[in-house]
């Protein structure tokens, strides 16, 4: 039949992966932390927010980036408002960028 065809490898260096975390990354895990301290199910949050239980944990794994209808939908199944969830995932990305040593001036 036909014979593989390779295409020649991308010269230069492959792009480092970003250090800052993705805000789905964190929007996501905020999520999934405050409901397993609900001790609620996927299930339950999703079908009080109107979502499917598949787009939830899409979701809570940075898989999807929500809008914020939907974010907004998730954090009152939780019991939360959308400035909380937001200003959670601040928290959660501002200590994630300090990584490593830190040099203080005197």
């Amino acid at each position: 039949m036909g014979e593989l065809i390779r295409l020649p490898r991308p010269i230069g260096p492959r792009p480092a992966p970003s250090a800052e975390p993705l805000w789905r990354d964190a929007v996501g895990q905020e999520l999934r932390a405050e409901r397993a301290t609900q001790r609620r199910t996927l299930a339950e949050v999703a079908g009080e927010a109107g979502l499917s239980t598949q787009y939830l944990s899409e979701i809570e794994r940075g898989r999807k980036e929500p809008s914020s209808e939907m974010l907004g939908a998730v954090a009152a199944a939780l019991g939360l408002r959308l400035v909380d969830l937001t200003a959670r995932v601040t928290r959660r990305l501002t200590t994630a960028a300090v990584r490593g040593p830190l040099a203080l001036a005197a």
